[in-house]
């Protein structure tokens, strides 16, 4: 006999922007944010028996979503989503367990003449603040909290040699070359006991994302890289030396390569090695690195 052994429904892509407007100052403050809610629970009958009795539907969960979003402060996003987890933890006896995923997109004020200007920003790249919160009825809840699409490149400071050589190879080894990639990495926190404990350690998420944020590109500006394995290692050995509540980290990172242009045929124009200064940008294949560090 078949039977459900894992569900979970909810409503993506939810968008959500929020203004807070300081009268004193005449300052507006944005943030904008996609969101993602998931729900887990009784909710078996509505797969095997057509039972819609149990399912709280997704335009409830949106709409919930903004609800929430003006009652309750959206920053840090890390306090959104719990907050919004443990509503519907709390609200439907049936739902144990509430995932929910916040992406924040990057709105910077704008300087006009020197001065911040009070309401007018910018999307200064696709940078994106990820929050995943996992509310867990009767055992607390899991935060994952992480950055992603950060794009850097270095023209010089990296290397790559000493790696396996067989028949299959004809990678050349490199002692100086461009590195760059697209910054994924993510910390999983110790897990919080309620909405109490994330309200008391509040203060903590903006001040380690921040940490996490200037550890990753000054490791990659100032190391001396062999390898994308060695660097993005000591990046995290630093995020968990910075904040004790972080238990895990994890990077992914992958290689976003440039190709010297040979382009001896042209007159014997030098443009290889030492020479090189126009380089061909390629989009793929490309490596892929991975890594998690634990305490």
């Amino acid at each position: 006999m078949s039977k459900v052994t894992a569900a979970r429904y909810g409503k993506d892509n939810i968008r959500l922007y929020k203004v807070h407007r300081d009268e004193a100052t005449q300052t507006h403050t944005v943030i904008e944010m996609t969101v993602c809610v998931l729900l887990e629970g009784e909710i078996e009958t509505s797969y095997t028996r057509a039972d819609n009795s149990v399912v709280v539907a997704t335009d409830t969960m949106k709409n919930t979503t903004y609800i929430v979003a003006k009652e309750n402060p959206v920053t840090p996003p890390e306090l959104f989503a719990s907050i919004l987890g443990s509503h519907f933890i709390e609200t439907y006896k049936h739902i144990h367990v509430a995932h929910i995923k916040v992406v924040v997109h990057r709105w910077t004020r704008i300087s006009v003449d020197g001065k911040p200007h009070p309401h007018s920003f910018f999307r200064d790249g696709e940078e994106k603040r990820i929050v995943e919160a996992d509310v867990v009825e009767g055992k607390g809840i899991e935060i994952r909290s992480g950055i992603s699409d950060l794009l850097v490149l270095k023209s010089t400071g990296s290397a790559f040699h000493g790696f396996v050589r067989n028949d299959f190879t004809t990678l050349p080894e490199v002692w100086d070359r461009i590195l760059s990639t697209s910054v994924e990495a993510a910390w999983r926190w110790q897990t919080f006991s309620g909405l109490d404990k994330i309200r008391a350690d509040v203060a903590k998420f903006d001040a380690t994302w921040t940490a996490a944020r200037e550890i990753t590109m000054k490791t990659f500006a100032e190391d001396d890289s062999p390898s994308v394995q060695n660097t993005m290692y000591k990046m995290s050995e630093q995020i968990l030396a910075t904040e004790p509540g972080v238990q895990m980290v994890d990077y992914s990172l992958p290689n976003k390569h440039y190709f010297e242009i040979d382009l001896s045929w042209h007159h014997g124009l030098k443009n290889t090695g030492k020479d090189a200064e126009v380089y061909a940008p390629q989009s793929d294949p490309n490596g892929l690195i991975k890594c998690t560090v634990s305490r």
